[in-house]
């Protein structure tokens, strides 16, 4: 009987194996990387806003803090829109006929929002509280970037999970003492600028108020400004101040203070997603 397949069939078959796998490797690895990629993470994009508002101008031209416009940042999960009266306030003095805030005057006038383009969109079903972030001494640039720098508003990083979970794994690395938080020019400690930290006594308090740091040396500073008030000698002795060279110790010892959860806390899904 005749053979209905050629001997080069075989090998033909393998090669075609072979390809297979390396088509389907190259569709993950192509689908991997897409689904990291600005195209869908919109990481430095800049939406095309109503008005563009400038955070450089207002942040670090005119010194606006960030609590001014975001009023619910630290009590609540959301930072806030700000409302158009908050614009109003400035604008109904300053610039009051420019053109680009017409969207603006136009607001006030009806009552309707300004159909501002959200940059920082996580997924409905992710949960996430600026209040509890702030708290714990995480400074808005560490998720916002460097705001101040921005004449148009981009996120600065992906907010994926990923990204969430690289610092939940290692929360020390990016904790700052709790007056520092808006401070966009904040640097982490380091040796030729090291940072002191001790704990204060307060009860009662915001876990993160019961630490006070200071970037200047507490030994050689008058106790008015080495980071606490000065009390009467009847009351309990000053605080011990702690020396940090490096973030990461310093970031351990606010975790340990802050009573950051580990890791091994965060055991159910339904912290992060509702």
């Amino acid at each position: 009987m005749a053979q209905i397949f050629d001997r080069s069939s075989n090998a033909l078959a393998r090669m075609s194996l072979v390809l297979t796998g390396l088509i389907v490797i190259a569709l993950g690895v192509t689908l991997d990387q897409l689904q990291r990629s600005p195209w869908v993470t919109r990481q430095g994009q800049r939406p095309d806003q109503p008005v563009p508002f400038s955070h450089k101008h207002h942040v670090e031209g005119l010194g606006l803090q960030c609590q001014y416009c975001h009023t619910t940042v630290e009590k609540s999960s959301y930072a806030g829109i700000p409302p158009t009266k908050t614009c109003m306030n400035c604008h109904a003095q300053i610039w009051t006929n420019a053109e680009l805030l017409e969207p603006v005057r136009k607001s006030w006038a009806t009552g309707e929002s300004i159909p501002w383009i959200k940059v920082h969109d996580l997924p409905d079903y992710v949960y996430f509280s600026h209040e509890i972030h702030v708290a714990k001494g995480v400074g808005c640039a560490t998720c916002h970037g460097q705001v101040n720098q921005m004449p148009l508003m981009y996120a600065q990083n992906t907010l994926q999970m990923e990204w969430c979970l690289d610092c939940h794994r290692n929360p020390a690395k990016n904790l700052r003492p709790a007056n520092q938080v808006y401070n966009m020019a904040w640097e982490k400690p380091a040796t030729d600028h090291p940072v002191w930290c001790a704990v204060n006594g307060k009860t009662g308090v915001p876990t993160a108020e019961t630490v006070d740091c200071t970037a200047k040396d507490p030994a050689n500073a008058p106790a008015a400004h080495a980071g606490f008030e000065p009390v009467s000698l009847s009351l309990a002795p000053a605080p011990t101040y702690q020396k940090f060279t490096s973030q990461q110790d310093m970031g351990l010892f606010l975790v340990d203070h802050y009573k950051v959860r580990t890791p091994k806390d965060l055991a159910s899904c339904e912290v992060c997603h509702r």
